[in-house]
Protein backbone atom coordinates (compact mmCIF):
# COMPACT_ATOMS: atom_id res chain seq x y z
CA UNK A 1 0.00 0.00 0.00
CA UNK A 2 1.36 3.44 -0.96
CA UNK A 3 1.77 6.33 1.41
CA UNK A 4 -1.35 8.37 2.10
CA UNK A 5 -1.32 11.66 0.19
CA UNK A 6 -3.19 14.92 0.63
CA UNK A 7 -4.64 16.59 -2.48
CA UNK A 8 -2.72 19.59 -3.79
CA UNK A 9 -5.10 22.53 -3.82
CA UNK A 10 -2.78 25.12 -5.37
CA UNK A 11 0.85 25.63 -6.35
CA UNK A 12 2.38 29.12 -6.23
CA UNK A 13 5.40 30.39 -8.21
CA UNK A 14 7.24 31.06 -4.94
CA UNK A 15 7.76 29.49 -1.48
CA UNK A 16 4.70 29.87 0.76
CA UNK A 17 5.03 31.03 4.36
CA UNK A 18 1.67 32.39 5.54
CA UNK A 19 -2.00 31.52 5.19
CA UNK A 20 -5.36 33.07 6.12
CA UNK A 21 -9.00 32.25 5.31
CA UNK A 22 -11.67 34.95 5.02
CA UNK A 23 -14.91 33.38 6.28
CA UNK A 24 -17.28 35.91 4.72
CA UNK A 25 -16.04 35.60 1.13
CA UNK A 26 -14.53 32.12 1.13
CA UNK A 27 -11.15 33.51 0.08
CA UNK A 28 -7.98 31.58 0.84
CA UNK A 29 -5.04 33.98 1.10
CA UNK A 30 -1.53 32.54 0.67
CA UNK A 31 1.66 34.59 0.76
CA UNK A 32 5.41 34.21 0.50
CA UNK A 33 8.25 34.78 -1.92
CA UNK A 34 11.96 34.59 -2.51
CA UNK A 35 12.83 37.85 -0.76
CA UNK A 36 15.18 40.54 -2.02
CA UNK A 37 17.73 38.14 -3.54
CA UNK A 38 17.93 38.44 -7.32
CA UNK A 39 17.07 34.80 -7.99
CA UNK A 40 14.08 35.43 -10.23
CA UNK A 41 11.67 34.08 -7.58
CA UNK A 42 8.71 36.43 -7.19
CA UNK A 43 7.16 37.81 -4.01
CA UNK A 44 3.42 38.11 -3.61
CA UNK A 45 0.09 37.57 -1.90
CA UNK A 46 -2.33 35.31 -3.80
CA UNK A 47 -6.09 35.45 -3.28
CA UNK A 48 -7.74 32.11 -4.07
CA UNK A 49 -11.48 31.60 -4.52
CA UNK A 50 -12.70 28.46 -2.76
CA UNK A 51 -15.60 26.67 -4.44
CA UNK A 52 -17.50 23.41 -4.27
CA UNK A 53 -17.31 21.93 -7.78
CA UNK A 54 -19.01 18.60 -8.46
CA UNK A 55 -18.91 17.76 -4.77
CA UNK A 56 -15.23 18.58 -4.35
CA UNK A 57 -13.57 21.59 -2.73
CA UNK A 58 -11.33 23.43 -5.18
CA UNK A 59 -9.47 26.72 -5.44
CA UNK A 60 -8.69 29.07 -8.29
CA UNK A 61 -6.46 32.13 -8.44
CA UNK A 62 -8.60 35.26 -8.31
CA UNK A 63 -5.90 37.89 -7.85
CA UNK A 64 -2.11 38.07 -7.50
CA UNK A 65 -0.73 41.02 -5.54
CA UNK A 66 2.93 41.78 -6.24
CA UNK A 67 4.96 42.72 -3.13
CA UNK A 68 8.04 43.65 -5.20
CA UNK A 69 11.24 42.72 -3.28
CA UNK A 70 9.51 41.86 0.01
CA UNK A 71 8.51 38.31 0.91
CA UNK A 72 5.52 38.01 3.25
CA UNK A 73 6.45 35.77 6.19
CA UNK A 74 3.36 36.16 8.41
CA UNK A 75 -0.24 37.34 8.08
CA UNK A 76 -3.16 38.42 10.24
CA UNK A 77 -6.68 39.12 8.98
CA UNK A 78 -9.28 41.57 10.29
CA UNK A 79 -12.31 41.86 8.01
CA UNK A 80 -10.91 43.00 4.67
CA UNK A 81 -7.61 44.27 6.11
CA UNK A 82 -4.46 42.16 6.04
CA UNK A 83 -1.42 42.80 8.22
CA UNK A 84 1.59 41.36 6.38
CA UNK A 85 4.99 40.86 7.97
CA UNK A 86 7.58 41.75 5.32
CA UNK A 87 11.21 41.75 6.49
CA UNK A 88 11.38 44.26 9.39
CA UNK A 89 8.11 45.95 8.46
CA UNK A 90 4.37 45.47 8.83
CA UNK A 91 2.35 46.39 5.74
CA UNK A 92 -1.41 46.88 5.93
CA UNK A 93 -3.37 45.83 2.84
CA UNK A 94 -7.06 46.38 2.12
CA UNK A 95 -8.77 44.07 -0.37
CA UNK A 96 -12.23 44.40 -1.90
CA UNK A 97 -14.28 42.29 -4.28
CA UNK A 98 -16.29 43.86 -7.09
CA UNK A 99 -18.66 42.79 -9.80
CA UNK A 100 -17.11 43.11 -13.25
CA UNK A 101 -18.81 45.41 -15.73
CA UNK A 102 -18.65 45.51 -19.49
CA UNK A 103 -16.34 42.52 -20.01
CA UNK A 104 -16.71 40.85 -23.37
CA UNK A 105 -16.38 37.14 -23.79
CA UNK A 106 -13.10 37.62 -25.65
CA UNK A 107 -11.67 39.73 -22.80
CA UNK A 108 -12.75 37.14 -20.24
CA UNK A 109 -11.25 34.29 -22.24
CA UNK A 110 -8.01 36.21 -22.77
CA UNK A 111 -7.56 36.77 -19.03
CA UNK A 112 -7.36 33.06 -18.18
CA UNK A 113 -3.97 31.47 -17.56
CA UNK A 114 -3.02 28.09 -18.85
CA UNK A 115 -3.60 25.24 -16.42
CA UNK A 116 -6.52 23.70 -14.53
CA UNK A 117 -8.91 26.38 -13.28
CA UNK A 118 -6.18 28.91 -12.61
CA UNK A 119 -7.13 32.53 -13.20
CA UNK A 120 -5.28 35.78 -13.35
CA UNK A 121 -6.41 39.18 -12.23
CA UNK A 122 -10.12 39.70 -12.78
CA UNK A 123 -11.10 36.46 -14.47
CA UNK A 124 -14.71 35.42 -13.86
CA UNK A 125 -15.73 32.85 -11.29
CA UNK A 126 -17.49 29.97 -12.93
CA UNK A 127 -21.01 28.99 -11.95
CA UNK A 128 -21.50 25.80 -10.04
CA UNK A 129 -23.99 23.21 -11.17
CA UNK A 130 -27.11 22.57 -9.13
CA UNK A 131 -28.93 24.90 -6.77
CA UNK A 132 -25.85 26.69 -5.46
CA UNK A 133 -24.57 29.46 -7.71
CA UNK A 134 -22.00 32.23 -7.54
CA UNK A 135 -22.03 35.60 -9.22
CA UNK A 136 -20.11 35.69 -12.46
CA UNK A 137 -17.39 38.24 -13.13
CA UNK A 138 -15.99 38.77 -9.63
CA UNK A 139 -12.76 40.77 -9.46
CA UNK A 140 -10.59 41.71 -6.51
CA UNK A 141 -8.51 44.81 -5.89
CA UNK A 142 -5.78 45.34 -3.28
CA UNK A 143 -4.72 48.67 -1.82
CA UNK A 144 -1.54 49.34 0.14
CA UNK A 145 -2.32 51.25 3.33
CA UNK A 146 0.16 52.17 6.05
CA UNK A 147 3.51 50.47 6.65
CA UNK A 148 5.80 50.72 9.67
CA UNK A 149 9.07 49.18 10.85
CA UNK A 150 8.32 46.77 13.71
CA UNK A 151 11.70 45.20 14.49
CA UNK A 152 15.06 46.84 15.14
CA UNK A 153 17.58 44.05 15.79
CA UNK A 154 20.88 43.89 13.83
CA UNK A 155 19.18 41.37 11.53
CA UNK A 156 15.59 42.65 11.81
CA UNK A 157 12.62 40.44 11.02
CA UNK A 158 8.97 40.60 12.08
CA UNK A 159 8.08 37.03 13.08
CA UNK A 160 4.47 37.32 14.22
CA UNK A 161 1.50 39.67 14.01
CA UNK A 162 -2.06 39.56 15.38
CA UNK A 163 -5.13 41.76 15.83
CA UNK A 164 -7.04 42.22 19.09
CA UNK A 165 -10.64 41.06 19.48
CA UNK A 166 -12.25 44.20 17.99
CA UNK A 167 -9.54 44.82 15.36
CA UNK A 168 -8.61 48.25 16.73
CA UNK A 169 -5.08 47.25 17.77
CA UNK A 170 -2.27 45.25 16.20
CA UNK A 171 0.54 43.47 18.07
CA UNK A 172 3.88 42.58 16.49
CA UNK A 173 6.93 40.66 17.65
CA UNK A 174 10.26 39.87 16.08
CA UNK A 175 13.89 39.00 16.52
CA UNK A 176 14.69 41.87 18.92
CA UNK A 177 12.37 40.44 21.63
CA UNK A 178 10.14 43.54 21.79
CA UNK A 179 6.36 43.57 21.67
CA UNK A 180 4.93 46.63 19.96
CA UNK A 181 1.24 47.56 19.89
CA UNK A 182 -0.13 49.72 17.08
CA UNK A 183 -3.43 51.46 16.35
CA UNK A 184 -5.34 50.26 13.27
CA UNK A 185 -5.28 51.54 10.56
CA UNK A 186 -2.94 54.46 11.36
CA UNK A 187 -0.20 52.20 12.81
CA UNK A 188 0.49 54.76 15.50
CA UNK A 189 2.53 53.06 18.24
CA UNK A 190 0.77 52.93 21.61
CA UNK A 191 2.99 50.52 23.59
CA UNK A 192 6.48 49.04 23.41
CA UNK A 193 8.31 46.79 25.87
CA UNK A 194 10.85 43.99 25.89
CA UNK A 195 9.09 40.70 26.47
CA UNK A 196 11.89 38.18 25.80
CA UNK A 197 15.63 37.83 25.59
CA UNK A 198 15.88 36.95 21.94
CA UNK A 199 13.26 36.18 19.30
CA UNK A 200 9.52 36.20 19.91
CA UNK A 201 8.01 33.05 18.44
CA UNK A 202 4.29 33.80 18.89
CA UNK A 203 1.84 36.08 20.66
CA UNK A 204 -1.90 36.39 21.20
CA UNK A 205 -4.12 39.26 22.35
CA UNK A 206 -7.08 38.36 24.57
CA UNK A 207 -10.44 40.15 24.83
CA UNK A 208 -9.57 41.27 28.39
CA UNK A 209 -6.53 43.18 27.17
CA UNK A 210 -4.05 40.57 28.32
CA UNK A 211 -1.21 39.50 26.04
CA UNK A 212 0.47 36.09 25.87
CA UNK A 213 3.98 35.78 24.43
CA UNK A 214 6.39 32.90 23.88
CA UNK A 215 10.03 33.22 22.95
CA UNK A 216 13.34 31.50 22.32
CA UNK A 217 14.41 32.18 25.91
CA UNK A 218 12.28 29.17 27.00
CA UNK A 219 9.66 31.46 28.59
CA UNK A 220 5.93 31.86 28.10
CA UNK A 221 4.54 35.03 29.68
CA UNK A 222 1.19 36.70 30.33
CA UNK A 223 1.16 40.51 30.30
CA UNK A 224 -1.30 43.26 31.24
CA UNK A 225 0.01 46.02 29.00
CA UNK A 226 3.75 46.00 29.82
CA UNK A 227 3.37 44.51 33.31
CA UNK A 228 4.17 40.82 33.78
CA UNK A 229 1.18 38.96 35.26
CA UNK A 230 2.61 35.44 35.32
CA UNK A 231 5.04 33.11 33.60
CA UNK A 232 4.57 29.48 32.72
CA UNK A 233 7.23 27.08 33.93
CA UNK A 234 7.57 23.73 32.19
CA UNK A 235 8.46 21.87 35.40
CA UNK A 236 5.13 22.93 36.92
CA UNK A 237 2.93 22.41 33.87
CA UNK A 238 4.38 19.37 32.15
CA UNK A 239 6.57 16.29 32.48
CA UNK A 240 10.01 16.86 33.97
CA UNK A 241 13.17 15.36 32.53
CA UNK A 242 16.50 16.33 34.02
CA UNK A 243 18.87 18.42 31.89
CA UNK A 244 16.31 18.75 29.08
CA UNK A 245 15.41 22.27 27.90
CA UNK A 246 11.90 22.92 26.58
CA UNK A 247 10.90 25.83 24.38
CA UNK A 248 7.33 27.06 24.07
CA UNK A 249 6.66 27.34 20.34
CA UNK A 250 3.17 28.75 19.87
CA UNK A 251 0.02 29.99 21.58
CA UNK A 252 -3.49 29.80 20.14
CA UNK A 253 -7.19 30.10 20.88
CA UNK A 254 -9.11 27.03 22.00
CA UNK A 255 -11.54 25.42 19.57
CA UNK A 256 -12.95 22.12 18.36
CA UNK A 257 -9.84 20.94 16.51
CA UNK A 258 -6.09 21.44 16.63
CA UNK A 259 -4.13 21.48 13.37
CA UNK A 260 -0.44 20.62 13.41
CA UNK A 261 2.31 20.97 10.79
CA UNK A 262 5.80 19.60 11.51
CA UNK A 263 9.35 20.39 10.44
CA UNK A 264 9.38 17.13 8.49
CA UNK A 265 6.30 18.13 6.48
CA UNK A 266 3.70 15.98 8.24
CA UNK A 267 0.18 17.29 8.91
CA UNK A 268 -2.24 16.15 11.62
CA UNK A 269 -5.65 17.06 13.04
CA UNK A 270 -6.48 16.45 16.71
CA UNK A 271 -9.52 16.92 18.93
CA UNK A 272 -8.61 20.04 20.92
CA UNK A 273 -9.78 18.97 24.38
CA UNK A 274 -8.51 15.36 24.36
CA UNK A 275 -5.68 15.48 21.79
CA UNK A 276 -7.09 12.38 20.12
CA UNK A 277 -5.59 12.21 16.63
CA UNK A 278 -8.21 12.01 13.90
CA UNK A 279 -6.10 12.63 10.79
CA UNK A 280 -2.43 12.23 9.89
CA UNK A 281 -0.44 12.40 6.67
CA UNK A 282 3.25 11.64 7.12
CA UNK A 283 5.56 13.99 5.23
CA UNK A 284 2.67 15.50 3.28
CA UNK A 285 4.95 18.27 2.06
CA UNK A 286 8.30 16.56 2.58
CA UNK A 287 9.72 19.82 3.96
CA UNK A 288 8.93 22.12 6.88
CA UNK A 289 5.26 23.18 7.08
CA UNK A 290 5.24 26.98 7.45
CA UNK A 291 1.56 27.58 8.28
CA UNK A 292 -1.81 25.87 8.67
CA UNK A 293 -5.34 27.29 8.77
CA UNK A 294 -8.79 25.77 9.27
CA UNK A 295 -11.78 26.62 7.10
CA UNK A 296 -13.90 28.70 9.53
CA UNK A 297 -17.14 27.23 10.83
CA UNK A 298 -18.98 30.48 10.05
CA UNK A 299 -19.71 32.50 6.93
CA UNK A 300 -19.27 30.37 3.82
CA UNK A 301 -17.47 27.66 5.79
CA UNK A 302 -20.41 25.22 6.20
CA UNK A 303 -21.34 25.61 2.52
CA UNK A 304 -17.78 24.85 1.39
CA UNK A 305 -17.30 21.94 3.81
CA UNK A 306 -20.08 19.86 2.27
CA UNK A 307 -20.30 16.55 4.11
CA UNK A 308 -16.94 16.95 5.88
CA UNK A 309 -16.48 17.83 9.52
CA UNK A 310 -13.57 20.19 8.99
CA UNK A 311 -10.98 21.23 6.41
CA UNK A 312 -7.38 22.20 7.13
CA UNK A 313 -5.09 23.98 4.67
CA UNK A 314 -1.31 23.70 4.89
CA UNK A 315 1.50 25.54 3.09
CA UNK A 316 5.25 24.99 2.92
CA UNK A 317 8.38 26.25 1.21
CA UNK A 318 7.68 23.67 -1.50
CA UNK A 319 5.24 26.31 -2.89
CA UNK A 320 2.25 24.01 -2.42
CA UNK A 321 -1.02 24.54 -0.60
CA UNK A 322 -2.59 21.23 0.39
CA UNK A 323 -6.11 20.36 1.49
CA UNK A 324 -6.77 18.04 4.44
CA UNK A 325 -10.40 16.96 4.82
CA UNK A 326 -11.82 15.23 7.89
CA UNK A 327 -14.92 13.21 6.99
CA UNK A 328 -17.88 13.54 9.32
CA UNK A 329 -17.63 10.95 12.05
CA UNK A 330 -20.61 8.66 12.43
CA UNK A 331 -22.77 9.50 15.44
CA UNK A 332 -26.16 8.41 16.72
CA UNK A 333 -28.77 11.22 16.62
CA UNK A 334 -30.13 12.34 20.00
CA UNK A 335 -33.70 11.56 18.97
CA UNK A 336 -32.71 7.97 18.19
CA UNK A 337 -31.03 7.59 21.58
CA UNK A 338 -34.16 8.85 23.31
CA UNK A 339 -36.31 6.47 21.28
CA UNK A 340 -34.07 3.54 22.21
CA UNK A 341 -34.24 4.50 25.90
CA UNK A 342 -38.03 4.68 25.81
CA UNK A 343 -38.18 1.31 24.02
CA UNK A 344 -35.86 -0.23 26.61
CA UNK A 345 -38.02 1.05 29.47
CA UNK A 346 -41.19 -0.32 27.83
CA UNK A 347 -39.58 -3.72 27.23
CA UNK A 348 -38.38 -3.86 30.84
CA UNK A 349 -41.87 -3.11 32.14
CA UNK A 350 -43.41 -5.75 29.84
CA UNK A 351 -40.82 -8.32 30.95
CA UNK A 352 -41.42 -7.61 34.66
CA UNK A 353 -45.18 -7.82 34.14
CA UNK A 354 -44.76 -11.22 32.43
CA UNK A 355 -42.52 -12.61 35.20
CA UNK A 356 -44.47 -10.98 38.03
CA UNK A 357 -48.16 -10.78 36.92
CA UNK A 358 -49.07 -8.52 39.83
CA UNK A 359 -46.22 -6.09 39.22
CA UNK A 360 -48.51 -3.33 37.93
Amino acid sequence: MGRRRAPELYRAPFPLYALQVDPSTGLLIAAGGGGAAKTGIKNGVHFLQLEQINGRLGASLLHSHDTETRATMNLALAGNILAAGQDAHCQLLRFQTHQQKGKTKAEKAGSKEQGPRQRKGAAPVEKKSGAETHQEGIELTVENLQAVQTDFSPDPLQKVVCFNHDNTLLATGGTDGYVRIWKVPSLEKVLEFRAHEGEIEDLALGPDGKLVTVGWDLKASVWQKDQLVTQLHWQENGPTFSNTPYRYQACSESGTFLGLGTVTGSVAIYIAFSLQRLYYVREAHGIVVTDVAFLPEKGRGPELLGFHETALFSVAVDSRCQLHLLPSRRSVPVWLLLLLCVGLIVMTIVLLQTVFPGFL
